[in-house]
């Protein structure tokens, strides 16, 4: 990267007033394309879409596999979602066992899958694609808990947080954590490669990491969970695959994609819609 593509970086980065100390790795300053709402004027936001409209299970484009359920809510719109910004009309997945659920556009396809060797007993993994089969974003739960690998100082790379916006959802603190956020983040490669997910785990010193993790430190004996694109998001090699993370040449394409489109716009609102049972 020249000095000169470096330094219209880092103004951007300073003109997004994106702080990462201000959350130990996740600023809540930079503007979403959906955000939550703040009904009575107070500044606690809405974290979910609530009820839905009954509707026969099944219906719509988007229903889940055998092993889970999917509901169609036609119209349906969460409190301060930005008008246009996401899709109509929306249903709720929920797993056989009801502990998980979570709002999806009604043309998107949610799949239950075989959780993973290792994860605990009630594990749910579940793919997300658009309603032309491309891949968005897996929830997966029961992870086995595990600790970040070490991080030397002159292998750290920068990263920038775009959006994160706080969600409720069931966690333990601890030291390396925060409390759970739904977050677009960028680390700084031969590009600027991008990831979306929800996470409570702090992502570096000084807004420099080797990986940035898309994890929730879950209850004490249910295991983690991940939502995202990515578990895990790298700085990657040229020879390496970069999808389904994202890249971008300069971070203002990064803030584009993020408070430009509507991909973004309704991955998000699914994502804030999650609900895990303790």
């Amino acid at each position: 990267m020249t000095g000169t593509a470096l330094s219209r970086g880092l103004r951007l980065a300073a003109a997004l007033a994106l702080s990462a100390s201000a959350l130990a790795g996740c600023s809540s300053n930079g503007s979403p394309a959906w955000t939550a709402g703040t009904p009575g004027g107070t500044s606690t936001p809405v974290l979910s879409t609530g009820g839905t409209a009954p509707a026969s299970p099944g219906a719509g484009a988007g229903t889940a596999s055998a092993s889970g359920s999917a509901t169609a809510s036609a119209g349906v719109t969460s409190p301060g979602a930005t008008a246009g910004a996401t899709a109509s009309a929306w249903k709720t997945f929920s797993d056989p066992a009801k502990n998980v659920s979570f709002d999806l556009p009604q043309d998107w396809i949610a799949q239950s899958g075989t959780p993973a060797q290792g994860t605990l007993p009630g594990a749910v993994k579940v793919e997300v694609k658009d309603a032309e089969g491309r891949y968005l974003a897996t929830l997966q739960t029961g992870l086995p808990p595990q600790t970040a690998a070490a991080c030397a100082a002159e292998a750290a790379k920068p990263y920038v947080v775009v959006s994160s916006v706080p969600v409720e959802l069931p966690h333990r603190g601890g030291a390396g954590t925060i409390d759970p956020h739904v977050v677009f983040r960028v680390i700084q490669g031969y590009k600027y490669f991008g990831s979306y997910g929800i996470t409570s785990v702090v992502g570096g010193a000084e807004s420099k990491s080797c990986a940035l993790q898309n994890l929730v430190r879950g209850p004490e004996g249910k295991g983690d969970y991940s939502f995202g694109d990515l578990v895990e998001l790298k700085a990657f090699a040229p020879d390496q695959k970069v999808a389904p993370a994202k890249s971008f040449d300069t971070l203002a394409q990064a803030d584009r994609y993020v408070n430009g489109g509507s991909e973004f716009a309704n991955v998000q609102r699914m994502l804030m819609s999650l609900r895990i049972k303790n």
